[in-house]
């Protein structure tokens, strides 16, 4: 059964006085519970995309829908308040406590006292600051990670359907970058909110994003695909040059070890070396085949669940698997839209060579 859309664009356009067109002919859907990663490079339209789902920028045409109903339509506060909305420097209010940050929407639309306090430690406890000790200190008294926990936080008090994010991790060090990323995963997990995530950071985008969306300057769309079909197989030269080198490495990371990548367990070497999951990440699995002693001759072991051993890998092995994920990766719903995509751009250089006439 085929996901819900949540929010659909249908050729939205955004231009401005002087002529300058940020966002063209821009169509794309997300779907119920996922998280779309835009990226792309400075100039191509990611955060005015962003900012016409909640109305702070208005299209110059096409549709925006918010399950099925046009956002154009719709009285922009009372939209907004539907919307979570986290940027990159948070925007905490710094003169009110953090209970009173994330109590703002909920205030707006009434909500009484008690359920409001329920609603702001629950959401604490699930960003990992427990009301006890977080609820009455002010932003300053926090670190620009715990600001930006507490910016989630408020996006999601009132379960918006839809959360917005405008390089949120930007603003912190890149560990500690990498750390709110993985609690953001757990959280959106957790929640099942519905994601659009902007991001110049490739990486980034294919640590969180189920699908990612490339876009290129102007606002045209490259490429819409699974983070491993956008990897392995860029729709066109932009994509490729926006991701540039070491896709294969950034494959591992996503790529996962499968019964099929194995070899016999009675080849083992024993002592048997430390074990990796079926499942685990090739990351995880070359990892560990590189930190092997000579003495184990290349191969680790690979249990399952029950902690049995299902069978060995091997270096060739890892290769085989991260073949096997790119071949998986062409098969991507998101390749027929690259192929679009890519005979758009053909269309439009013949359209736009000079000397010929354009198309009719």
């Amino acid at each position: 059964m085929a996901a819900r859309t949540v929010i659909e664009l249908d050729s939205v356009r955004k231009a401005y006085g002087d002529g300058t067109v940020a966002v063209e002919e821009l169509s794309f859907a997300v779907r119920e519970h996922e998280v779309l990663a835009l990226v792309g490079p400075s100039g191509c339209g990611k955060s005015t995309t962003l900012r016409m789902v909640n109305r702070l920028v208005e299209p110059t045409s096409g549709r925006i829908l918010l399950n099925g109903e046009d956002v154009t339509t719709a009285d922009p506060v009372a939209l907004r308040r539907r919307i979570g909305y986290v940027i990159q420097n948070v925007g905490l209010f710094p003169h009110r406590t953090v209970e009173a940050n994330i109590s703002t929407v909920p205030a707006l639309l009434g909500w009484d006292r008690k359920r409001t306090r329920a609603r702001v430690s629950e959401l604490l406890d699930l960003v990992g600051l427990p009301a006890a000790t977080y609820a009455k200190r002010y932003p300053h008294e926090l670190s620009g990670g715990e600001r930006q926990r507490i910016g989630v936080a408020r996006a999601l008090a009132t379960d918006p359907p839809v959360l917005l994010m405008d390089e949120p991790f930007g603003a912190v060090d890149p560990e500690f970058r990498r750390h709110l990323q993985t609690e953001f995963a757990q959280i959106q997990a957790e929640t099942g909110t519905t994601v659009i995530l902007v991001t110049h950071d490739i990486d980034e985008a294919a640590r969180l994003g189920d699908r990612i969306a490339v876009l290129s300057r102007g606002g045209r769309l490259e490429q819409v695909a699974s983070p491993l079909a956008v990897l392995a197989h860029p729709a066109s030269d932009r994509v490729r040059d926006f991701i540039g080198d070491g896709s294969a490495s950034r494959m591992l990371a996503l790529a996962q070890v499968q019964a099929n990548d194995l070899e016999s367990a009675d080849r083992i070497v024993q002592p048997a070396p430390a074990p990796v999951r079926l499942g685990a990440r090739l990351t995880d699995a070359f990892e560990a085949v590189a930190a092997l002693p000579g003495s184990a001759m290349g191969r680790v072991p690979v249990v399952g669940e029950s902690g049995s051993i299902f069978g060995s890998l091997t270096a060739d092995g890892i290769l085989g698997a991260l073949r096997r994920a790119a071949d998986a990766a062409a098969a991507d719903p998101g390749a027929a839209i690259a192929q679009d995509a890519r005979e758009d751009a053909t269309e439009d250089a013949v359209q736009d060579e000079p000397g010929r006439e354009p198309a009719v």
